[in-house]
Parts: structure tokens; sequence; C-alpha cells
């Protein structure tokens, strides 16, 4: 059985809230809350302050909420209106400095708080999210068989795929695959560009057949106990590569392996970075590599540390990021690669399979 890891979780924020000199945090970011209590509805209010954790909810959660939260929280849960629920149980904790996740609350919410609670309110930012960037050994876990079982989706389809399929079957086939193995969910929306909508980076999912030696780029993910993997391989359909398809792989192929070798916690995170992109930016294409290296995984696709050539942050021990070099030609196509890393205190550590010969699907 996995540690059960929300008390110490709890514990460690409330130290950081201590060193901000706030005496509670609303937490509403449903990614944060579920890390704390385990709790993964669509509907939470979480206090956390130092007598105590208090998760608000609905009716829709009155059964799952108490199950999945256990002795992390006490549960409220309210028929009409967890606000005014919210503002009850504010309403009997002594007045002081209540935190509130500037990045997660609308105006309108933050108004509507400031209302309910004889406290100050203090918008703060990534508390809860510093936490998450170091990972436990079971949130590793998660995210590794995230990890293969998106492989395993991906070694079925590939051999399926035709001259002539459009961009969706692909991704539906792709999709089905995720799910028959037990992915709970698509962390966010896969990506199948083909032919030169290759060269969009972040390309919306079409109705475009493929063509004959074309590029194809597939970016998809898993989740696993609501852990994220995120992968990305380029592929040619239906001919081998020509020597520019070639070419260009190989420099991103390279450019990948070196960072991945290289990796370490404790480097800035525009040293990571550059690891990747002075290999690219050395043979002349830096213009054609316009995002960063990678990015935080866990709960979200998306979350700290960044890899990138404008964060000095240090990326620390325990984090688990992408590592995704691409070039990208307008009219021509692109080619990126990713792949998931856990940078323990020992090195840099594959969360994902690394396999990245170019595949020609002939």
């Amino acid at each position: 059985m996995a540690a059960d890891r929300r008390a110490e979780r709890q514990a460690a924020l409330r130290a950081a809230l201590a060193d901000e000199g706030l005496d509670g945090l609303l937490v509403t970011h449903l990614p944060n809350v579920r890390y704390l209590t385990g709790f993964t509805g669509s509907a939470a209010l979480l206090l956390v302050h130092a007598q105590g954790s208090v998760l608000v909810t609905d009716f829709r959660y009155a059964v799952q909420a108490p199950e999945e939260a256990g002795t992390a929280a006490l549960v409220e849960v309210d028929q009409k209106s967890v606000w005014e629920r919210l503002g009850r149980v504010l309403g009997a904790l002594a007045p002081g400095a209540l935190g509130i996740e500037s990045h997660a609350v609308t105006v309108k919410d933050a108004e509507r708080i400031g209302g309910l609670t004889r406290s100050r309110v203090v918008p703060v930012a990534d508390l809860v999210e510093r936490l998450r960037t170091v990972k436990s050994p079971e949130e590793v876990a998660a995210i590794r068989a995230a990890a293969a079982l998106a492989h395993e989706a991906l070694d079925e389809v590939l051999p399926s795929i035709r001259v002539g399929q459009t961009e969706r079957e692909i991704a539906a086939a792709l999709e089905a695959a995720l799910r028959r193995r037990g992915s709970e969910w698509h962390p966010f929306p896969t990506i199948v560009a083909s032919g030169p909508r290759s060269a969009l980076p972040h390309a919306r999912t079409s109705a475009r057949p493929v063509g004959r030696g074309e590029w194809l780029l597939l970016d998809f993910g898993a989740q696993v106990d609501g852990y994220c993997a995120d992968l990305t391989r380029t592929v040619v359909v239906g001919a081998a590569a020509d020597d520019r398809q070639r070419a260009m792989y190989e420099l991103v192929r390279c450019a990948q392996v070196r960072a991945l070798q290289h990796l370490r916690p404790g480097m800035a995170g525009r040293e990571g970075d550059a690891l990747a992109r002075d290999v690219i930016a050395g043979r002349g294409f830096g213009d054609a590599f316009g995002h960063s290296l990678g990015h935080g995984l866990g709960l979200e696709v998306h979350e700290a540390p960044r890899l990138a050539p404008t964060s000095d942050a240090p990326v620390p021990a325990g984090a688990v990021v992408t590592v995704e070099p691409g070039v990208y030609f307008p009219g021509w196509g692109g080619v990126r690669l990713e792949d998931d890393l856990y940078l323990g205190a020992d090195g840099p550590e594959l969360l994902s399979n690394g396999r990245t010969e170019l595949v020609e699907l002939v």
C-alpha cells in the first residue's frame, strides 16, 4: 500500500504559512485540493489553518468526499451554497491573515471571500505548488506507470497507421488504446499533426489526411492515480525519410540526448534549457526552436519547474520534468521528441522509454 503523505504535506504547508505570516490558506485550485486531501471532485473549497483542515463541497460529493478525504480534512457538505457554508466555517475562526491562491481565484470570488471573513485577505501564489515540485516515490511511480501505459498504446497504434488516414482517426485510435490500458483520462487534448501542420507546436488535431512521405507528430499523454505522463514522437508515414527529414530528426535527437544525459538537480532552468538549445543553435537552427525545453509534470501536465531561457530558478532534486526539444519550419513541417525525466539526488532517471530512433512507417 502506498504511503499516505497527506498529513506531512499539510504540515509542510502550515510551516510555509507561518513563514509568510499567514494564519490560514483557502485552497481553491483543484489539483492542490487533491494533493492535500485526496478529494477528486469538481467542487471544493479547502481551508487549511493551524487547528486543522476543512473541506467544503456540495451535495454531489456527500458520499465521495468523506471517503476520499478520510482523516485528512473535516468535510462540510452544503445542500445549497458552498460559499454560505464557507462563511460559517470562516466565522468560527479568530480574525487573522487569510491567504488566497491569487493564480486560481477570480476577482469576483476574491471579493466574495473578503465579505465572508473578519480576517485580512492576502493574495499569495504557489505555496502548494512549491511543495508539489518535489515528488515522493509514489508520485514518481505513478508517472512511470502512466508513461509505460502511453508507450504500450503507441506501440499498438503505430503499425496500423496508413497514408490517407486523417489526423482525427489516428488520434481516436490512440486515445482508445490509452483508455483500454487504464488511462484515467487524457491530460491534455491529443495532438496529431501531419505534413506541414507538424510545424505548429500546439496544433489542433484536424481532419487532414496524412500524405505519403510526410511527418506525423504525436503529442499525447496518460494519467494514472491522477499523475500525468507527457510524450511526443515524430515519425514518417508511407515512405523512407528524405535527407532533410533525416538531418532535422537527428539534430533534435542529439539535442534531446544531451539534455537527458546532463540535466542535474540544482541547475538553473535556463542552464537545463541550454543543454539542448546550444546543440540546435550551433547548427544554425536556433530560430526554429521557439519554445522552452520542458516543464514540470505531476498532477498537472504543466507545473513547476520550468526549463526555459528565462528561468533562473534552480531545478530541485526530486522534480519530474519533460525534455522536449523541437524544430519547426512553416510550410515544410517540424520534429519534436519528448520524454519524462526524474531528477533524483543520485542523477537523472528516465520515466518514459527514451526510444527515439527514427521510425519510418513504410
